[in-house]
């Protein structure tokens, strides 16, 4: 059985792995990437891949425990680091619910373990048009109880020379040595080389759209999400650009939901939304 997936629009082509945590292996516009893309076919894992989802929450849990409404939570771990990494639905193999020739929809059903405790599903919808990806997401509760819950998306972009980066934003949150948020400071936005960029970050107050581009092509990075995290170190061939629902390890915050992560009762759900627009010269 044939693991990818491939919509067409135009020149622009996408590629998923279902199978590999529901990520894009590759977007192509002719024969140029506009994210880190990979032949789908030799794509080992989706942690290399051009993006992929984040759920049930962005980024990081601190040691991998959390108290949650009384009850004391500790994850078994999914990355070699003290803390849990980007949810669960990354690396597990996601189910097509349909694809046509410039949509699809990904589907993953969570039953509560010892890296997630609670029952949750999430699907993806891609819809490609000739120069643009729009990506939906959704989250519904099929637990029996409360969850924390939250999202993002993990674009990766290739650096090149002349790369640079522009986003409104007001604060950014510095880490400490595992890469925990622990100070919040004044950030007055992202304007420049993206190669003289040294970000692993998260800010707020950002108003929902960042550009990127190195000559060939302009991204137009849209979302309804009010966090943006930015990986952006010389020792690496890429950078990210990620919107996302709340703040990292947001769950060990005095006031979680006041960082986004939501509280979600049985049969209910998140959603949102995130846009790749492509400009040539």
């Amino acid at each position: 059985m044939n693991p990818v997936t491939e919509l067409q629009a135009g020149a622009l082509r996408l590629a998923l792995r279902p199978d590999l945590g529901g990520c894009i292996a590759g977007l192509w516009l002719g024969d140029r990437p506009v994210l880190h893309s990979f032949d789908p076919a030799q794509l080992a894992g989706p942690r290399p891949s051009a993006c992929f989802p984040l759920v049930p929450y962005s980024n990081r849990i601190g040691r991998r425990r959390f108290r949650w409404q009384g009850q004391e939570i500790e994850l078994a771990a999914n990355v070699d680091e003290p803390n849990t990494l980007h949810g669960v639905g990354w690396q597990r193999p996601w189910e097509v619910v349909s694809a046509e020739a410039t949509r699809a929809e990904l589907r993953y059903a969570h039953r509560a373990d010892a890296f997630w405790p609670f029952d949750f599903e999430a699907r993806q919808h891609f819809e490609l048009e000739p120069q643009a990806l729009r990506l939906r997401m959704s989250v519904r509760n099929t637990d029996t109880r409360v969850q924390p819950l939250g999202f993002g998306w993990h674009p990766y972009f290739s650096k090149r020379p002349g790369c640079w980066l522009r986003a409104k934003v007001s604060q950014r949150w510095e880490p400490d040595e595992t890469l925990l948020p622990v100070r919040r400071v004044a950030q007055d936005g992202i304007d420049g080389d993206v190669l003289q960029m040294d970000y692993d970050n998260v800010f707020e107050g950002w108003d929902g759209e960042a550009l990127t581009g190195d000559g060939h092509f302009s991204v137009r990075i849209s979302s309804d999400q009010p966090y943006l995290v930015v990986f952006a170190k010389a020792v690496r061939d890429h950078y990210c650009v990620e919107p996302v629902s709340h703040l990292n390890n947001a769950i060990q915050q005095a006031d979680p939901e006041a960082h986004g992560l939501r509280a979600v009762a049985p049969g209910q759900s998140l959603e949102g939304w995130m846009n790749l627009d492509i400009t040539t010269p």
